[in-house]
């Protein structure tokens, strides 16, 4: 079993959400929460979740601000931005602060759950524009050049050996 929170302060598209997801018996939802605050105190109360389903744009706290706290403090946990922004400032936001997947809400049922399985399996997912427009970022020479001093990747000791 997979349990996860969904985070998304949208109600209908928060149930379009949920509608996809009921399909698949192997998949709890055990939280929703309406904001990135709202999430982190679910999470101080039960942080024995698998996953959790992040919008950006939301009050109190967006979502890039909350997966960064949340990676921060619990690790294990994996973060799919689901959103409807695939804007090149968001996308990049979210990758640096953890992000695992990023995938854009008009996504089919089966693909969300292949999603959640493959970010949980280790890979990172991200809806086809989105992975185009982070190859563009990373193909863009000048800003990675213009980078202050070395840039921590964060390696296990035994991805640096290999």
């Amino acid at each position: 079993m997979t349990e996860l929170i969904i985070v998304e302060d949208n109600v209908l598209a928060l149930q379009a959400i949920s509608d996809k997801l009921a399909n698949f018996s192997d998949i709890i939802i055990r939280h929703v929460a309406r904001n990135g605050q709202e999430v982190m105190e679910i999470l101080e109360q039960n942080n024995s979740i698998d996953l959790i389903l992040m919008d950006i744009e939301m009050p109190v706290m967006n979502g890039i601000e909350a997966t960064q706290y949340i990676k921060q403090k619990y690790p294990q946990i994996k973060i799919v931005m689901i959103t409807v922004y695939d804007d090149d400032n968001y996308i990049f936001d979210a990758i640096k602060a953890g992000a695992d997947s990023y995938i854009l809400k008009e996504i089919k049922a089966e693909k969300i759950y292949e999603t959640i399985t493959d970010t949980l399996n280790g890979g990172a997912v991200m809806s086809p524009s989105i992975a185009v427009k982070t190859l563009r970022l990373l193909k863009n020479a000048p800003l990675i050049e213009r980078a202050p001093g070395p840039i921590a990747i964060g390696l296990t000791g035994r991805e640096t050996e290999i």
